[in-house]
């Protein structure tokens, strides 16, 4: 059974139509990455998914009592609030030191339990927010943006990690991004929205399709190969790269 079915789903904001008849379906366990360019309706469909929005046309199915992780595009918190990792983690969630610590490690930051929010770095706050995402054990996880302000480095760790989180929960993963050179290796299978489904398949068919490079261009076959050679010989090492990356590993 599919944990979400998207039928025939159009949303609109008063007259403007964002997303006109999509379809889509995620399988337990799968990456599935949606790629567009800015105003291609990318986070429209994902309020659609989880119920932010209701659709104009069509519908969203999800598996009765499906578990959602949400793992937003940023979050502000005031630098001078003193607050730990732990504490930040249980303010949604009843939860104990022990789920917070497995979360962590998990979302591989191990050791930040008592760290305070304040002192993180970029790549290290956004693993917390993956972290606080794990806590209740989601049969999904949705991640809207989340590596927007890290460097590429920062990013390619992060994503790979989200493999990483796959492998070891088990669960399904939706990301919606505009970083094709990393994320689309981390996928099982990359939607390319522009107000419809324009394409969508593995990641080498979609960056070879036409309306693809329509609207992003042949530029990132060459990161998108670089990023795979990289991640095949480097996957055990991949904290070596970038600093938000090296401080996450500490």
């Amino acid at each position: 059974m599919k944990l979400i079915t998207v039928e025939d789903v159009s949303v609109s904001y008063g007259a403007n139509t964002v997303l006109r008849h999509v379809n889509m379906g995620v399988e337990p366990g799968e990456i599935v990455t949606i790629v567009g360019p800015n105003g291609s309706g990318k986070t429209s469909l994902l309020r659609a998914i989880i119920g932010a929005i209701k659709p104009a046309v069509g519908q969203v199915k999800r598996k009765p009592g499906l578990k959602i992780g949400y793992v937003p595009q940023k979050l502000h918190i005031d630098p001078t609030l003193p607050i730990t990792v732990e504490r930040f983690m249980r303010l949604t969630h009843r939860a104990s030191k022990k789920d917070c610590a497995s979360a962590l490690e998990t979302a591989g930051v191990p050791n930040l339990l008592k760290r305070q929010m304040s002192q993180l770095s970029g790549g290290q706050f956004q693993r917390v927010l993956l972290a606080r995402a794990l806590i209740n054990r989601p049969e999904i996880l949705l991640l809207d943006e989340a590596t927007q302000g890290l460097d590429q480095p920062g990013s390619a760790a992060f994503y790979r990690q989200i493999e990483d989180v796959r492998q070891e929960t088990g669960c399904a993963i939706i990301m919606i991004s505009h970083e094709l050179h990393v994320v689309m290796s981390a996928s099982d299978r990359v939607i390319c929205l522009n107000g419809h489904v324009c394409c969508e398949g593995s990641p080498a068919v979609v960056a070879s399709a036409p309306e693809y490079r329509a609207l992003f261009g042949t530029g990132t076959g060459g990161a998108l190969a670089l990023y795979r050679h990289d991640h095949d010989h480097n996957h055990d090492h991949h904290h070596d790269h970038g600093t938000d990356s090296q401080e996450a590993a500490e």
